[in-house]
C-alpha cells in the first residue's frame, strides 16, 4: 500500500493450538502503529490494513508466516562465570549486547555447576498464532508520524527488529520486539523478567 496508515485497535494473541493466552490488551488501552513500517508482523498487518473501525476478525499466522520455526542451535551453553552476579532463575529473560552490537535477548533454559543453557530463539518461535482483533481507528498517518513511526498521545507499537517482550497480561503489545514510547502498552519494549510483548513480532 503506497500510504502510511495508522492503526489502533484492541488484540488478544493466543497460541493456536493450545489456546494459551499470550498477550492481550483488551481491557487496557488500544495500542497504535503505522503501516509499511515493519512495526507488527506482516501477516498481521496485511489482514487489519483493511478493516474499519469497530471491525472484529480472527486472524491466524502460522509458524512459517510468523516468528519462524523453531532453532534446535540456537540453544547453547556457557560457562556460568559469564553470569558472575546475576541471581539466575530457570526460564529468566537476560539481555546483552551481541557481536553485531545489537541488543540480544536470551532465555536461561538450565542452571547447572559450572554451565548455564540458554535459548536464544523467539519466545513463540516454532508456535502457530491466532489474534483476534478490534478496530478503534484507521486513518492516513500525517507526515511526522509517516517519517518517526511515532503516533503522538498514543501507546505506540513500535515492533521492528529488537527489544524484549511480554508475556501473558501484564502491557503486552502483539507479540513484539522494538522500541517504544510507553512502559506497559508497546508493540516491543525491552522488558526484563515476566511482563511485556508486541503484536507477535520478536526477536533474539
Amino acid at each position: 500500500m503506497a500510504n502510511n496508515r495508522v492503526i489502533t485497535m484492541f488484540y488478544e494473541l493466543k497460541d493456536a493450538n493450545s489456546g494459551e493466552l499470550l498477550e492481550t490488551n483488551w481491557d487496557k488501552e488500544p495500542i497504535s502503529f503505522v503501516t509499511g513500517l515493519g512495526q507488527i508482523l506482516q501477516k498481521l498487518e496485511d489482514d487489519v490494513v483493511n478493516l474499519e473501525n469497530n471491525d472484529e476478525k480472527t486472524i491466524k499466522i502460522e509458524a512459517k508466516e510468523g516468528i519462524g520455526e523453531y532453532n534446535n542451535e540456537a540453544v547453547q551453553s556457557l560457562p556460568k562465570e559469564q553470569f558472575a552476579g546475576i541471581e539466575l532463575v530457570e526460564g529468566m529473560e537476560l539481555f546483552g549486547q551481541g557481536e553485531d552490537g545489537s541488543t540480544a535477548r536470551v532465555i536461561v533454559k538450565a542452571i547447572g555447576d559450572e554451565e548455564v543453557m540458554i535459548d536464544f530463539n523467539h519466545p513463540y518461535a516454532g508456535k502457530d498464532l491466532e489474534f483476534k482483533v478490534k478496530i478503534v481507528e484507521n486513518r492516513e498517518a500525517d507526515a511526522d508520524e509517516a517519517a518517526s513511526g511515532v503516533v503522538a498521545g498514543a501507546a505506540s507499537c513500535a515492533c521492528g527488529n529488537g527489544g524484549g517482550h511480554h508475556h501473558g497480561e501484564e502491557g503486552g503489545c502483539c507479540g513484539g520486539h522494538g522500541h517504544h514510547s510507553d512502559e506497559d502498552e508497546c508493540c516491543g519494549g525491552e522488558h526484563h523478567g515476566q511482563n511485556g510483548g508486541c503484536c507477535g513480532k520478536h526477536k533474539a
